[in-house]
Formats: structure tokens, sequence, C-alpha cells
């Protein structure tokens, strides 16, 4: 490997950038001079396995740039400092665009609290392209942290990858630098000399071209499957994808209550439900460490298992068939746009040896010890609000489409709701994660559909009351299940709760709605739940038309101490 440059924090982060790029497969850059791009032209001028060519006028370099580019059949780097430097690209990169040549455009900034206040040299360069780049983004401003090192590393993978396709084309990348920008010693960055770095590139060599990722996945004796949240048009064909490869490799699957999974069980392989609660307990978290992981779709929601992957930094596949970077956790991650379907179908039988049936032993061993202590807990539990979500898996009418909100519902489906064939078919918004638009996207899913059912906090219903204007439209049934705990349930669970005032005002966000009221004032049926027996009488079986809340009042502040005392119960009952 190319000895990285340790001099300072901008030396370093640019020959990682660099490297990453060699190891892609760029060979050429060429590079505009330039003070502000100081670190960038180092780096590539440096590096043994980069042609660096100089150009001194933008325009020119842009479409001498794309000339290699149309020859090599390969992304070219096209490097400049800031200011108008970048926008003299501009007709290159639109030529570029239109007749799909990939290009990586790298335009060095200044950092943010050197912009609008008329320094020199400095225009806004954020989406400077705007819609003639086939992707954009600023990189962070350079910090000497392994974190963000990964963090750079998968976003210039990501920026290589979307420059070939699915339609070849350009990429721009902003990349902001402070002082010093020459590569002076100031041993910022010298305590990361001992680093493993060969294993840090280990998965930015792309992998050969036309090869099945399923041939990939080694036969390993400590392998996972971890599927996020995945809506799929053909929900069992997806998860008997899933199924097939976990079978073929003997491993267990961690599945996100926001993917068929959990509703489409396998007696076949071993199903993963309450890892959340299970990584809870230092002595597990340390014993099921794997050695490789494939990751379907998204990673799932849970915090404490997104940390348990970060700390653990072991090779892992991505499986999506989305160009877009689904990896916030920057691992070490090949990225593969391939539906699980067409690998699960190119996998190859495998004989698991005693040290993977050991280990998937184990998993199951724990998920039954942890799913079996929840679920006694809840049964106990019948005004806790997290016991909503599992009974509602339980009893709902086979395949009911089930909307759940986000904040605390959808953390709530991960923690609790246990696997079964039933075939609920849940839906969620989460692409961005807000509460926008419950209430409209669920009578949207049931519109047309069997009888669905929304569950819902208080304040995401509230933000969508407008919803409610879609009832005499509604072709179908929607049983909003409304989980009332007067605020944000989920602000509880966060550091800021202990300061209040002000928490109370700015995030529980208390309100004092009549739900039934309300309902009364949209034409919507309105019911009280008396009690856990009156619920699963009201959701057992669903009404064919209408739009109807069913209100469970429950104590927000109480509850929140009840689940953190849950997993800490459980967890410490694990062994």
């Amino acid at each position: 490997m190319t000895p990285l440059d340790f001099r300072n924090t901008n030396s370093l982060w640019c020959s990682v950038l660099v490297e990453t790029l060699v190891r892609s497969g760029v060979t050429q850059a060429v590079i505009s001079p330039g003070s502000r791009s100081t670190p960038l032209t180092m780096a590539f001028a440096r590096h043994p396995r980069i042609e660096a060519i100089p150009v001194l006028d933008e325009r020119s370099a842009g479409f001498f740039a794309l000339g290699l580019a149309k020859q090599q059949g390969r992304p070219t780097a096209l490097v400049c400092t800031s200011g108008t430097a970048g926008a003299n690209y501009f007709p290159a990169i639109i030529e570029a665009q239109e007749s799909g040549v990939p290009l990586l455009v790298i335009t060095a900034d200044r950092p943010p609290e050197m912009r609008d206040c008329s320094s020199g040299q400095t225009i806004d360069q954020q989406k400077l392209f705007g819609a003639h780049v086939n992707w954009q983004h600023e990189f962070a401003v350079p910090e000497p942290r392994l974190e963000l090192l990964r963090y750079l590393r998968q976003t210039v993978l990501q920026a290589f990858d979307r420059a070939l396709g699915p339609s070849a084309g350009p990429v721009h990348l902003n990349a902001p630098f402070r002082d010093p920008l020459a590569p002076i010693e100031d041993k910022t960055a010298a305590g990361l000399k001992d680093h493993d770095w060969e294993a840090f590139f280990a998965t930015t060599v792309a992998p050969p071209a036309k090869v099945s990722p399923a041939s990939l996945i080694p036969v390993a004796a400590r392998g996972l499957i971890i599927a996020g949240p995945a809506q799929p048009g053909d929900p069992r064909r997806w998860s008997e994808a899933v199924w097939t490869l976990a079978k073929h490799h003997g491993w267990p699957v961690l599945a996100d209550a926001l993917n068929p999974l959990r509703a489409h069980a396998s007696t076949e392989a071993t199903l993963v439900t309450t890892y959340d609660t299970i990584l809870r307990s230092p002595a597990l978290a340390k014993k099921l460490k794997p050695e490789f992981i494939v990751c379907v779709e998204n990673w799932p929601t849970s915090k404490v298992l997104r940390t348990w992957i970060e700390e653990l930094n072991v090779p892992t596949m991505l499986l999506t068939a989305s160009a877009q970077n689904r990896d916030p956790l920057h691992g070490r991650t090949w990225h593969f746009r391939h539906g699980i379907e067409e690998v699960s179908l190119s996998s190859p039988q495998t004989f698991p040896d005693r040290g993977a049936e050991a280990y998937e032993t184990a998993w199951r061993q724990a998920e039954a010890a942890a799913r079996g202590r929840i679920d006694e807990i809840l049964a106990g539990a019948p005004e806790f609000e997290g016991g909503v979500i599992w009974k509602l898996s339980r009893h709902l009418p086979a395949e009911t489409p089930l909307f759940i909100a986000n904040s605390m519902p959808v953390r709530d489906a991960e923690y609790f709701w246990p696997a079964s064939d039933r075939r609920l078919r849940v839906h969620v918004n989460r692409g961005a994660n807000g509460i926008d638009g419950t209430l409209s996207t669920a009578l949207g899913v049931a519109h047309g559909n069997r009888p669905a059912v929304l569950l819902t906090g208080d304040l995401s219903l509230l933000h969508d009351t407008n919803g409610f204007l879609h009832r005499p439209w509604l072709r179908g049934s929607l049983t909003v299940v409304l989980i009332n705990n007067n605020g944000g349930g989920i602000f509880d669970h966060l550091a800021v709760a202990q300061f209040d005032p002000p928490f109370e005002k700015f995030w529980a966000t208390p309100q004092s709605v009549d739900f039934a009221k309300l309902c009364a004032a949209y034409g919507a049926t309105h019911v009280a739940v008396r009690d856990e027996a009156h619920l699963l009488e009201l959701t057992t079986t669903l009404p064919e038309s209408g739009l109807r809340v069913l209100e469970v009042r429950t104590d927000r502040k109480r509850d929140a101490a009840f689940r953190k005392k849950l997993f800490a119960d459980v967890a410490a009952a694990l062994k």
C-alpha cells in the first residue's frame, strides 16, 4: 500500500481520498492550479499510481478530462480550487452528462465559517452544477478521527459508483479545507499511524466485473444476515429469498419489523427479533461477534444494533437494488446493486462446520430466552403502550395492511414484534423518518385495499389532521389505533429529558386535544378503549368500510421508565 501522509489533518484526509480512488480504478487526475486545493493536489501528485496532469485553464481542463474518460471508459478525477474556478467546468460537465461519460469533479472550498462574509475567492459551491450531475456531496471539514475517515472512504466509493451508473455521468464532490493547506507537519494526525490501514482499505477494491455477489460470500464459521426496512412488491417471494440464503449458509437472520420476515417466518432458519435487547448484554454482544455480515436493503432502526456493528467493523456485503448509499455506518462494506432474489438464486448450498452451527445455536438460544422473557413481561403489563404492537401482531386478521407511524411506534415494533407466519403487510414512511402525512399515507394504503390499520402516537396524528378530510372518499376501511400518551414519548428516552424546564414545553409538547370531538368534527368514529380485552375485541375483526379511531390512553413517563427497566431486566437475565 502507498504510505499515507500523516504530516497534518488535511494531508491524511486527502491521501485517504486518493488511495480510495486508486483502489477503485482511477489512474488519472487533471488538476488546475490554486491555493485552496493544495491538499488535494499534493495527494494526487505524490501518488505513484496516479498520472497527475496540470492544465491551467479550468474550461480546457474539463474537456481534457472528458476526453481522457471517453478514451479510458472509467472516471477521471478533475480538481480545482475554490471560487469561480469550478464554474468553468460547467460546459464539460453538461457534455459529460448528456453523453454518459464518467467524471469525478472535486472542487476545493473554504470552510463554512469563511462563507457569506466577503472572504476572498468564495462563492456558494453546493449543488453548483444543479441537475447536470449524477450525484453531488459536500464533504465534512477534515478531522483526524477514524469514524470520519471511514465516512470519507465510503463516500468516495459511492461517488465512484455513481459516476459509472446505472447511467454513466459526472459526480460533484465539494471539499472544504481549513489551514494549513500545505503539508506542514503539525502532528494532528500522528496518532493514527499505527492503525491497520490495509484492513481499512480492504473493501475499497471493486469486486470483479460480472461476478455474482453470492460467489463472494465466504463460507465463514460466524456469518450473519441482517435485514432492515424493506417494502418489496412481493413480500412472500422476498422473504423466501432471504430464508434460502440463510439456509444455504447456516446463518441466523436479524430482521427489523419493517420488512416482511417477521410476518413470513421460516421454520428452517433462525430468525432473531430481539437483537436490540440481546445486544444490551455486554457478555452476549462479545460472544455473538460475527466474521462476516450480509446486510439486505438497509440497516435496522435499532441504535443498539447499529452501534454494535460500528464497533465490530467486520467485512460487510450490502445488497440493495438502489443506487443510493445505504450505509450510514461507513463500515468495511461492499455495495452491490442486486436484489436479494437474484443473489439467493445463485447462492450455492454450503455445509456449515461445527463453528457455524455453534454460532447459529448461540443466537437461537439467546432469541428464545429473550423472546420468552419479553412475552412474559408484556402479557403481564396490559397498560404498557409498547404492548399494543405486540398484541396487534398476534391478533389482527392475517394479511392485514398495517401502517406504523414514526417515533415511538416504529421503535416499539422493532423491540416487541414477534415472529409468525400471519403475513401482515407492514408499511412505514421510513425514507426521511418524519411524522409528516402519517394519516394521509395510511389512508392511501387503505383505499381500495383490504381493511387496514394505522398504529400512531398522538402527535403524529395531530400533525396530519387534514388527513381526516379524505374520509368521505375512502373506499375501504382504516382503523387508527391511537396511543395517546399526551406528548412525544420518544423524547423521554433522550438525555435532554433530565433538563426540565424546558423539556416538557419544547420537546415533550403535551397537548390537550379531545380526540372524540376532533373525530366528530370530521365524521370519523371514535372509541375510547377501556382495556386490553376491549382492544382485542375491536381489532380481531376489522370493519369493511369507514374510518374509526381507537384511542388507547397511556402514561408517557411511566411507560418510558417501564421500557428501560424491561430492557435492563431481560439483558441481565441473558447468559
